[in-house]
């Protein structure tokens, strides 16, 4: 299905609490929620997809298959082209009655959003290169939603913010939440590395303790 990367004509928590009204059936898949998002784009997609792990609701088993979705729209990003998106994942369903609730309360929070986003510091939104450059820090969050570190804290969350700072920025021009969207990835990569580091220093302890 074409999509284009385009601007938003309307607020977020407007877009999502239509989206969230619009929704009768028991289940929904990824590829007709896309098209409840309509003119609104692929960045709008993204978002969307974030707001499971914002959020203290419950929708099992999501973090890799959102993670690739957005993986891709990344790359799209990145070489100013549609992204292709694979039949299989974009036809996986989803219960109405997980969705339904986290679309609701994110168009709640989003109306907060929707005031504070506002085209600045332009720089970081226009010219091929920057939006390569957008598109691959939208990548790097995507590989670091998708890290099997789902049960430890903040592991889903510090990402998904990301994510949803980058496609905002993108969205509305707004460059400052765009450099969030940096900070947080940045953010993200540290608190990884000091789990990594974690682990192997108590590895390391043990197997010491162990052969000893």
């Amino acid at each position: 299905m074409p999509v284009e990367l385009s601007d938003p004509k309307k607020g977020l928590s407007e877009t999502l609490s239509s989206v969230a009204s619009g929704i009768s059936a028991e289940r929904i898949t990824l590829r007709e929620l896309l098209e409840m998002v309509g003119e609104q784009g692929m960045l709008v997609f993204c978002i969307l997809l974030t707001i499971p792990f914002l959020l203290p609701v419950s929708i099992p088993g999501v973090s890799t298959v959102f993670g690739v979705i957005i993986f891709l729209i990344g790359i799209g990003v990145a070489l100013n082209r549609i992204p292709w998106l694979p039949e299989k994942l974009m036809n996986r369903a989803i219960e109405s009655s997980h969705i339904i609730p986290a679309l609701e309360r994110a168009s709640i929070i989003f109306v907060r959003l929707d005031r504070l986003i506002r085209p600045r510091l332009l720089t970081m939104t226009h010219g091929t290169t920057i939006n390569r450059v957008n598109g691959i820090l939208l990548v790097i969050a995507a590989l670091l939603l998708m890290a099997p570190f789902g049960a430890i804290p903040l592991t889903n969350t510090l990402p998904a913010v990301a994510i949803l700072f980058l496609a905002s920025g993108m969205l509305q021009r707004d460059g400052l939440f765009v450099i969030g969207g940096y900070l947080a990835v940045v953010s993200t990569i540290i608190y990884f590395s000091i789990l990594l580091g974690g682990a192997f220093l108590a590895g390391h302890g043990l197997n010491t303790l162990l052969t000893s």
